[in-house]
């Protein structure tokens, strides 16, 4: 990977999803991305991602939460619903841990 110069340069795709909703996010989350700087820490940048998700989904992410967004794809059990669970365990931690090891 090259040097990151934006946060979005931190994300990457991952091999398995949670809710089918959550790639769709993950899409949103990615290109919001492009126009934020890293920041200086790691805290920083977990309250950066934290916000992207509020701002996208219109919800505070907390553990155990799934939400529906209306905008997403309705196909399926699972269809335009997102994890909260997935982000704060998997994506989360993942892009943060490609910032600390940058």
């Amino acid at each position: 990977m090259n040097q990151p110069v934006s946060v979005t340069d931190l994300f990457v795709k991952p091999a398995r999803w949670g809710l089918r909703g959550d790639p769709y996010l993950w899409e949103e989350m990615q290109a919001a991305a492009q126009q934020i700087p890293l920041p200086d820490t790691s805290e920083e940048l977990e309250h950066i991602l934290h916000n992207l998700f509020r701002e996208l989904t219109g919800e505070l992410l907390e553990a155990n939460k799934i939400i529906r967004i209306s905008r997403f794809p309705q196909i399926g059990m699972s269809g335009g619903m997102v994890s909260a669970d997935f982000r704060l365990n998997q994506i989360f931690p993942a892009v943060i841990a490609r910032f600390n090891n940058r």
